[in-house]
């Protein structure tokens, strides 16, 4: 009696799941498309349409908007979103703990390193050489981040299989702690120019990116979330903790090690691009659970990346002010909207911690 009482009671929800991503699916290209279409200049859908489709617009303009301003910084929106996101969620069921976040580990910490030891450099010419050399510099400052966040991420892997989750988590935090330190001493002793160039970069940007930076990107965006994708099942067993994992036949040091080689991929390759960009991915996974009502990260998974786009998307659309020349800087935006995201959910979900295993 229970059985069957139980399966009218879930069918409904499970009923529904495609038609919540089918929902997600259609608000993602709505997003994209106001990303498009809005900003210091208002171009019309049909012109946007129009412009993707190798047409002529109304003026002629329009198409170096769309095509080298927007186009580029709207995929790179849907791009960094989704890896945020996932990472957040792959960090949160590792460590089953529901504020963590993609940064936990340190890796935003690394990045911003390698980015001050180029920008703030005094100390070497290619410092202020690079910090001034426009399209050249922020290659070198891209290739500073990735670096910074491989340093830290090589590090946490070092000491990965000697330890437990828990304890891993207080060393990613250590890591990031000692590496924002280095930074702040950086900061002190650097002069004001090199300090705001710095500064620039922290705020986070969507906008920054070019064609050419998006050809490295996109292949190493998918190939992290193909193992994300591949690691549902795994993350699932370690929902239930890592003895009863362990009886299903999952080999733990594996599992781990590929979680935390998506997870610090996506992160540092955003981190490296972007800025270190706050907020959304502890504010999405939340958000794609409450929704979906489940732990299944077969769900959370494909759920999740599209939440993240969409929440990438509206906040980058914020932080244009359509229609004003002002841009915001966009982790105020992403802190502005993820805060009470995490704030509702934890209040409204009294069983937070019956999702992580507890």
């Amino acid at each position: 009696m229970n059985t069957t009482t139980n399966e009218h009671t879930h069918w409904p929800r499970l009923a529904l799941r495609p038609y919540r991503l089918l929902l997600l699916i259609g608000l993602l290209l709505l997003t994209f498309t106001l990303s498009l279409s809005l900003g210091s200049v208002n171009i019309p859908f049909a012109d946007v349409i129009t412009i993707l489709t190798g047409g002529e617009p109304a003026k002629a303009t329009w198409s170096v908007i769309i095509l080298k301003i927007r186009l580029p910084r709207a995929i790179t929106a849907v791009l960094a979103g989704a890896a945020l996101a996932i990472s957040g969620l792959q960090m949160q069921t590792l460590f089953r703990n529901p504020l963590a976040g993609p940064f936990v580990l340190g890796i935003s910490s690394g990045a911003s390193l390698g980015v001050a030891l180029v920008v703030l450099s005094v100390s070497t010419a290619a410092g202020g050489l690079l910090a001034s050399l426009g399209f050249l510099g922020n290659i070198g400052i891209v290739l500073a981040a990735t670096l910074g966040s491989a340093f830290v991420l090589i590090a946490v892997m070092l000491v990965a299989h000697r330890v437990n989750n828990m304890t891993l988590l207080i060393l990613g935090l250590l890591f990031g702690y000692a590496t924002s330190a280095i930074v702040s001493i950086l900061l002190y002793f650097a002069i004001a120019e090199r300090i705001q160039a710095y500064i620039a970069w922290t705020f986070g940007s969507f906008g920054g990116v070019t064609w050419g930076q998006l050809q490295v990107l996109i292949p190493v965006i998918l190939f992290a979330l193909s193992i994300a994708w591949l690691s549902a099942k795994p993350l699932n067993a370690l929902l239930l903790g890592e003895a009863y994992a362990r009886s299903l036949g999952l080999t733990i040091r594996r599992a781990r090690w590929l979680i935390l080689v998506s997870a610090s991929m996506l992160a540092g390759a955003i981190t490296a691009y972007c800025g270190p960009i706050g907020f959304v991915g502890v504010a999405v996974p939340h958000l794609c659970r409450s929704l979906f009502n489940t732990s299944d990260h077969r769900v959370l998974v494909p759920g999740t990346i599209l939440i993240g786009s969409v929440v990438a998307l509206t906040a980058d659309l914020v932080a244009q002010l359509p229609g004003s020349d002002t841009v915001l800087p966009l982790n105020a935006v992403t802190s502005l909207l993820g805060a009470p995201i995490v704030a509702w959910v934890i209040l409204r979900q009294r069983n937070l911690r019956a999702s992580f295993g507890g």
